[in-house]
């Protein structure tokens, strides 16, 4: 009689519980509640919660590709090109895993593996860290397939993939990526293409100064200062190729307009002040370099031409300063080593 009243008890219990108690963990729900955690700053949180959903068996859908995502924001590539590689291989079809996995082999300078991945995952909706056309584009590049990075930047701006503008487009990427030859061949082909087409001369004239040819550097901005006259980088150039050349006189002159029509830009200031230290204007060297600084204070070479105008007007201490500030920034740029392995890559982004 006991074990009826019992049994009874029991089922009773049971009857009155809430439906959820019964049920098992929403797979789905703990996934979102990692994202959330990730989202509010909780990193740490959110991978261990991912780290328990991984031991269920099948794992659920959704669980490396988050664990990517993370690691990607992290800047962790070898452990987001495992986790999207997981992921493909649980469902071949995840074009967002596919899209990833592919930045993240680029990433870690492996751009020929990243290609079939990029291509074929095209049609994923663009990431929010970067357009994957653009990072096709320069995997393509990093393999030699120059054509093949033309239609695929055409494709990121809307441009016909033949036409002057992305023969141009791919001219300026080129020459982000230091291959000159490359990048000159493809702005001369946009101007045969398109004669007036602006931006064209001075791309070529930055490529004639990154060569040290500064006769031709003049002779191409000048070109670009006919069709483009409103165009501050054009006296910013013209004016860095005439103080290469010796000639501060024009220089300064080129420069001033720079400065007119870029206000707020510290390039033009920076080569005003080494105008000035040439010609032994330190005071006004120091004006120009004192706004060079104030608007680009990260700029290593503004503080190493005003600690030299400092310096000549007397005032040791405050060059010393500059100096050492000169040496902290340039060495903050140079790339650390630690324990024998070379720096991960940093975040890509678009050239626009």
């Amino acid at each position: 009689m006991m074990r009826k009243r019992s049994q009874l008890l029991l089922a009773t219990l049971l009857c009155i519980l809430p439906a959820a108690a019964q049920q098992p963990p929403d797979p789905q729900a703990e996934l979102a509640q990692a994202s959330k955690a990730f989202a509010s700053g909780h990193a740490h949180e959110a991978l261990t919660q991912l780290d328990a959903l991984a031991k269920q068996t099948p794992e659920p859908a959704g669980v490396e590709r988050l664990r990517g995502f993370i690691d990607y924001q992290q800047r962790d590539m070898l452990a987001a090109e495992a986790a999207y590689a997981k992921a493909l291989a649980q469902d071949p079809n995840d074009r967002e895993a596919m899209q990833m996995r592919g930045v993240a082999l680029y990433s870690l300078g492996r751009p020929a593996e990243a290609i079939p991945l990029l291509e074929k995952a095209r049609v994923a909706v663009p990431s929010a860290n970067v357009d994957p056309n653009y990072v096709l584009g320069v995997c393509y590049i990093a393999v030699r397939r120059y054509d093949d990075a033309r239609h695929a930047f055409a494709l990121q701006y809307g441009f016909a993939p033949d036409s002057a503008p992305a023969y141009l487009l791919a001219a300026r990427i080129l020459l982000r990526q230091e291959n000159s030859a490359m990048a000159e061949t493809y702005a001369r082909q946009a101007l045969a293409l398109q004669p007036s087409i602006p931006l064209a001369h001075l791309l070529l004239g930055e490529v004639d100064l990154a060569r040290s040819r500064l006769p031709e550097a003049i002779a191409e901005l000048k070109q670009e200062r006919v069709m483009n006259p409103l165009n501050g980088n054009v006296y910013d150039r013209l004016g860095d190729a005439y103080v290469r050349s010796g000639d501060d006189a024009k220089a300064q002159a080129a420069l001033s307009q720079a400065v007119l029509l870029e206000p707020n830009a510290s390039g033009p200031y920076i080569l005003l002040g080494k105008v000035m230290l040439n010609q032994k204007n330190y005071l006004l060297a120091i004006l120009y370099l004192e706004r060079a600084i104030g608007m680009d204070p990260g700029n290593f070479m503004a503080h190493t031409l005003l600690g030299q105008a400092y310096y000549r007007t007397g005032r040791a201490d405050d060059a010393k300063k500059e100096f050492d500030t000169a040496d902290d920034l340039q060495n903050a740029r140079r790339p650390q080593i630690q324990d024998g392995r070379k720096p991960q890559a940093t975040k890509l982004s678009n050239p626009n």
